[in-house]
C-alpha cells in the first residue's frame, strides 16, 4: 500500500512540476574498480571486490516547491563498459521475473538472497513525493529476449531493470542499458555497486534484504552458494579503462510545454591494467580433414580449446584473450577448384546486412556459405553460440585479396553478434594456405573469453580443400598472439594422417607418384576427304602427377585448311596475359577471324570438377615452329577471376610424311599454379570446330593419333623430374571407295630435239577436286629419253640436306605445288641427293608456310629413265609443276630425233584410297617444225 501511494503521489507531482531551467545531462560521473581494501584494482584478469558506477542528473532548484528537480527526466541510459571487462551471469542464480515483480514480507522484491549481485543507492527528487536517499539490492534476473543478462532493483517503489548485452559492433564490449526509465521517479543521482564475487561472505551484510533498513543491524544474509566470479577485469595493459555514458531525456524544458528529447554523451577514465606479462595463453589445437584419402576433396574440422582455470577461481586471475590467430596448413593441402562451381561470395555491404534479426541469406548469400561455427564460453554456461562461415568477395574485401572468409557468430536470443574477417593467403609457389584472423587489414579478435571454438568446413565433392598427394603424417602450425603480451606469441602444432590413396586405393609407393593419363582424339565425322570438327581429350586421375606438357602426331592426311584464316598477332597474345578473365571474355584479345576452336578445362578433385572455357586461335611462328595455336582461357570460375591462362603451342608438319604435329618442345607448359592456387587440371577438352578447317584423310587404312604426355613428377614446380608417357587413339577414315581418282598428267620437253641433245623437262600434275589424293607414282619417260649420267656431278649429301646446306650445284630443277590448304604455293629446288641406291635420289624440297620433302628413286630401265615416288603425303593438290633443267644441267639425253615420231611416257598412279590409274601421256617436244596440215 505504501508503494502504491508513493507511485500516485509521484505521478501527481510530475503533472504539476514547475518548469525546469537546467540543461539535460549527467555530471560527477565515475567508474571505479576496487579491491577488498578499497584500493583500485589494476591487476589484469583479476576479479574485483566491487565495480562502482555513479552519476548525477543535472538539476535546478524549484523555489516554488523548495526542491531540486530535473530538466528532461532520464529516459534511456547506456553505459559502455571498458573493452575486455567480462561478466558471468551464470555465476549466481537468476531471479525469476515473477518473483522480482512480487513483494516479500518486507515489501522488497521476492528474490532469493543468492541472486543478489550488488547494491544501488539513489537520491530521488522531491518531485516524486518521496524525496531522499534510498539504498536497494541489485539482483541477477532472467534475461530479456535479445540480451545476454539482466539485473534489476526497486527505486521509489518502481521496478527497474538494466539489460546487459554485448555490443554488436567492434570491439564488442559489454553495454548496460536502462530503457524507458519510469517518469514517476525523479532520480537525481545514482551509485551502483556490483560485486566481483557476489557469493563471498564479505557481502553478507549488504546482500538482499540486508541492503534495506528492514532487518536488524547485526543480521546477515548469506548467499548459501559456492563463490564464483561474476566480474573479471580486462586482460590487456594498453592504457586507461574508458567507460562511455550515453543518455537520452524524455523531453527538454518542462512537462507542461516540453521540447524535443536531448542526447548526452561523455567518457570516464579509470586506471589501466598492470601485470599482463603474468597472464598465460593456453591453446590446444586439433585440425582434421573430413577424409583420410590422399588427393581427395575434403572439408576440415578445426577445434581450438582454451584452458583458463583462473576465470572461474575467485582468488585467481584469468588468462589472456586471443588477439590474433595464424594457421598454416601443410604443403599439399590446397584450395579445391571444384568448389567454385555454383559458389557465391559475400560483399562488405552484404556482411553489413548480417544483423541480429536478419534471416539466413538476407545478408551474405546462402550460396556463399562454406562452413559452420560453434563457440562455447564459460561466461554463458550451457550456451553454444552458432554461426556461419562465408567466402568473401574477391579483391573488394577488406584485405584486397583474392581469398578471404567471414565468420558471423550470432545468437538472436542472447543478442550476441560477432563478425570476424580472415585473410587466406596462398603461397604463390606451392599453394600452401595460411589463414589469419585478427591480423593486419582488420580488427584484432575481440577481447571475449571462450573455452571451445569449433569450425567445420563442409565436405563433399565440392568441398573447399584437397588433401595432400602423399600418405603419412602432415603437420600444421599455428601462431597465437595474446592480448596480454602481443610480443610473446605462442606456437602450437597439430597433425593429421592420410592413410589411403584416392578412392580408398593403396597409398602410392614412397618416392613416386602414379601417372596414367587418358587420351582420346579423332574427328566428329570421319568421312574420307570431308571437313569435320576435330576433338581431343586429355584426362588425369586424382593423385596422379600433374599434366605439364603435351605433344601429338596426327594421322597422315588429317590436315587444316589455313586459307582464309587470320593469325592472331603475338602482341595480342602477350596482352591477354595481363588482362582479367572477365575483360577477355568481353573483349577477346585475338580477332574472331583467327579463332579455330574452343577448349574446356576441368579442375579439382573427385567427380565434380569446375570447368572453364577458352578459345583457340591460329598464330604465327613460335619457338622455332612455323605456326602456333594460342589457347587463351579466362580463368573465371564461379566468383573468382585470376586472369587468363595463355598457352601457346607450336604447330608443324612432318616434311616427309605430311603428318601434322603439335610440338611440345615449341610449346608453353600447362600451368600448374595460378595466383597461388594449384589448378589441379584433370580434364582438357579441345574442340577444333572452325567450319571447313580440318580435313579428313583420303586413306582408309587404320592409323592412330599419337601423343606424348608429360607428368610433373614428385616436384610439380621443377621440370627436372618431368617424364613423358606415350598414348595413342585409333583413327580410321571411312567411305574411301566413294572417292574418285582421275588426275591429269602432262609431260613436255623443251630445248634440243635432235639426238644427243639435252632438253629441259616440264611436267604438270592436276588432280580432280574432291578426288582421293595421290599416294604413289611411277613415271617412265619415253625410250627416246636416256639418263645422262655424265651430267650427274654435284650431289647433296644427306647430312647437308638435313642441315639445309645443299650446294647450289646439286640443284637440277624447280618445283611448285599449289594446294587448297594454303594461301601461297610451296616452291623449292629439285636436288640430287645421295642414297643407298645405284643412282642418287631426286628430292623436291618445297618451302612455304610449311616445308614438304618428296623424294623419288631414279633408275634406268633399258637406257630409259624411271622415277618412282613411293610415298606422297596425303594432302590435296591443285597443281604440281616440275621443271627440270636442260643443257649442261640436263639429266635427259635424246636417243633419237624427237621430231621424228610421237613419244609417250608411261605412268602408274595409286591413290590414297587404293584406286590406281595407268596413263600414257604424250611427251610433246617443243621446237619441232609444224606439219603442213597443222599449218
Amino acid at each position: 500500500m505504501r508503494r502504491l501511494v508513493a507511485l500516485a503521489t509521484g505521478l501527481l507531482a510530475l503533472l504539476v512540476a514547475a518548469p525546469a531551467q537546467a540543461d539535460f545531462g549527467l555530471s560527477e560521473m565515475g567508474v571505479s574498480f576496487t579491491d577488498e581494501a578499497g584500493n583500485p584494482e589494476v591487476r589484469a584478469g583479476a576479479h574485483p571486490f566491487a565495480v562502482t558506477t555513479s552519476f548525477k542528473v543535472n538539476t535546478v532548484f524549484d523555489e516554488s516547491k523548495g526542491v531540486e528537480v530535473v530538466d528532461g527526466a532520464l529516459r534511456n541510459l547506456d553505459i559502455e563498459m571498458p573493452v575486455g571487462l567480462a561478466g558471468n551471469p551464470t555465476a549466481v542464480p537468476r531471479c525469476a521475473t515473477l518473483d522480482f515483480l512480487t513483494s516479500d514480507k518486507f515489501g522488497n522484491p521476492a528474490c532469493s538472497d543468492s541472486t543478489a549481485v550488488g547494491i544501488l543507492t539513489a537520491v530521488v527528487g522531491g518531485g516524486t513525493g518521496i524525496p531522499g536517499e534510498e539504498t536497494v539490492s541489485v539482483h541477477n534476473l532472467e534475461p530479456s529476449p535479445g540480451t545476454a543478462a539482466k539485473i534489476g532493483f526497486w527505486v521509489g517503489g518502481v521496478p527497474t531493470t538494466v539489460d546487459l548485452s554485448v555490443n554488436p559492433d567492434y570491439p564488442h564490449n559489454v553495454v548496460a542499458s536502462l530503457i524507458n526509465a519510469s517518469q514517476i521517479v525523479e532520480v537525481l543521482s545514482s551509485e551502483a555497486t556490483l560485486w566481483g564475487n557476489p557469493a563471498s561472505f564479505a557481502h553478507d551484510k549488504d546482500r538482499g534484504d540486508c541492503a534495506y533498513e528492514v532487518v536488524p543491524a547485526e543480521a546477515t544474509c548469506p548467499a548459501g552458494i559456492p563463490v564464483r566470479p561474476f566480474i573479471t577485469m580486462p586482460r590487456t595493459c594498453d592504457g586507461p579503462l574508458v567507460t562511455t555514458f550515453s543518455a537520452l531525456s524524455w523531453w527538454s524544458g518542462n512537462p507542461v510545454s516540453p521540447g524535443p528529447p536531448t542526447f548526452f554523451e561523455d567518457d570516464v577514465e579509470s586506471p589501466g591494467m598492470t601485470g599482463c606479462e603474468e597472464l598465460e595463453l593456453l591453446p590446444t589445437l586439433d585440425i582434421q580433414p573430413t577424409t583420410k584419402r590422399a588427393a581427395s576433396a575434403s572439408g576440415l574440422d578445426v577445434r581450438l580449446e582454451m584452458s583458463d582455470p583462473g576465470l572461474d577461481d575467485p582468488d585467481g586471475r584469468a588468462n589472456s584473450d586471443l588477439m590474433e590467430a595464424e594457421v598454416a596448413l601443410p604443403e599439399g593441402m590446397t584450395v579445391n577448384p571444384s568448389q567454385a562451381e555454383g559458389l557465391a561470395t559475400c560483399s562488405e555491404a552484404q556482411l553489413e546486412g548480417e544483423t541480429l534479426s536478419s534471416e539466413f541469406g538476407e545478408g551474405c548469400p546462402a550460396a556463399s556459405k562454406i562452413g559452420d561455427v560453434e563457440v562455447e564460453t564459460p561466461l554463458l554456461e550451457g550456451e553454444i553460440l552458432k554461426g556461419s562461415l562465408f567466402v568473401a568477395e574477391p579483391y573488394t574485401n577488406r584485405f584486397g585479396k583474392l581469398l578471404a572468409i567471414y565468420q558471423v557468430i550470432r545468437s538472436q536470443r542472447l543478442g550476441i553478434l560477432v563478425k570476424l574477417a580472415g585473410e587466406v593467403e596462398p603461397d604463390p609457389s606451392t599453394g600452401q594456405l595460411i589463414t589469419t584472423f585478427g591480423g593486419p587489414g582488420t580488427e584484432p579478435l575481440p577481447q571475449l573469453p571462450f573455452s571451445d571454438f569449433r569450425l567445420h568446413f563442409k565436405g563433399g565433392e565440392r568441398s573447399v580443400l584437397i588433401t595432400p598427394n602423399r600418405c603419412g603424417a602432415h603437420g600444421i602450425e599455428a601462431l597465437f598472439v595474446p592480448w596480454a603480451n602481443p610480443e610473446e606469441a605462442y606456437l602450437t602444432t597439430s597433425a593429421f594422417e592420410i592413410t589411403s590413396g584416392p578412392n580408398g586405393g593403396p597409398c602410392p609407393a614412397a618416392g613416386s607418384l602414379p601417372f596414367e593419363p587418358g587420351f582420346r582424339a579423332g574427328t566428329v565425322d570421319n568421312t574420307a576427304g570431308q571437313h569435320s570438327a576435330m576433338v581431343m581429350r586429355l584426362t588425369r586421375r586424382d593423385g596422379d602427377q600433374d599434366l605439364t606438357k603435351f605433344s601429338s602426331v596426327l594421322p597422315e592426311g588429317l590436315l587444316p585448311k589455313l586459307v582464309g584464316v587470320a593469325k592472331c598477332p603475338q602482341s595480342a597474345i602477350d596482352a591477354a596475359k595481363g588482362k582479367t578473365g572477365l575483360l577477355e571474355r568481353a573483349q577477346p584479345s585475338c580477332p574472331a577471324a583467327s579463332q579455330i576452336g574452343t577448349v574446356a578445362a576441368g579442375a579439382g578433385a573427385g567427380s565434380a570438377l569446375t570447368y572453364v572455357k577458352g578459345s583457340i586461335y591460329l598464330a604465327g611462328p613460335y619457338k622455332g615452329a612455323p605456326l602456333s595455336a594460342a589457347v587463351i582461357t579466362p580463368a573465371v570460375a564461379g566468383p573468382f577471376d585470376v586472369g587468363n591462362v595463355v598457352v601457346q603451342v607450336g604447330l608443324n608438319v612432318d616434311p616427309v610424311t605430311g603428318e601434322g604435329k603439335i610440338d611440345g618442345s615449341a610449346s608453353d607448359p600447362i600451368p600448374h599454379i595460378l595466383a597461388g592456387i594449384p589448378l589441379r587440371v584433370r580434364d582438357i577438352q579441345v574442340n577444333v570446330d572452325r567450319p571447313s578447317f580440318v580435313l579428313n584423310p583420303t586413306s582408309c587404312r587404320e592409323m592412330a593419333v599419337q601423343a606424348s604426355i608429360w607428368g610433373g613428377g614428385l616436384n610439380a614446380f621443377s621440370v627436372a623430374d618431368d617424364a613423358a608417357v606415350q598414348r595413342s587413339d585409333r583413327f580410321q577414315a571411312a567411305n574411301c571407295a566413294a572417292l574418285g581418282f582421275k588426275p591429269r598428267l602432262k609431260v613436255n620437253l623443251k630445248g634440243g630435239t635432235k639426238r644427243g641433245r639435252h632438253p629441259a623437262l616440264r611436267s604438270v600434275y592436276r588432280p580432280r577436286p574432291g578426288d582421293a589424293n595421290l599416294e604413289r607414282l611411277v613415271l617412265r619417260l619415253p625410250r627416246s629419253a636416256f639418263l645422262e649420267q655424265a651430267h650427274i656431278r654435284t650431289i647433296c649429301t644427306r647430312v647437308q640436306f638435313a642441315a639445309n646446306a645443299c650446294p647450289p650445284g646439286a640443284i637440277y630443277g624447280q618445283v611448285t605445288a599449289t594446294t587448297p590448304l594454303l594461301e601461297e604455293p610451296l616452291t623449292g629446288p629439285a636436288y640430287l641427293r645421295s642414297s643407298n641406291n645405284e643412282l642418287p635420289d631426286l628430292v623436291f624440297d618445297l618451302h612455304g608456310l610449311v616445308d614438304v620433302e618428296v623424294s623419288a628413286r631414279i633408275d634406268s630401265i633399258k637406257g630409259g629413265i624411271r622415277a618412282t615416288f613411293p610415298s606422297v603425303p596425303d594432302a590435296p593438290i591443285t597443281k604440281v609443276v616440275v621443271a627440270m633443267r636442260g643443257g649442261k644441267k640436263g639429266l635427259i639425253v635424246n636417243s633419237r630425233n624427237l621430231c621424228a615420231g610421237k613419244s609417250r611416257a608411261n605412268a602408274r598412279l595409286v591413290s590414297q584410297s587404293g584406286k590406281s590409274r595407268k596413263m600414257r601421256p604424250v611427251v610433246r617436244p617443243r621446237g619441232c617444225p609444224r606439219s603442213g596440215k597443222r599449218r
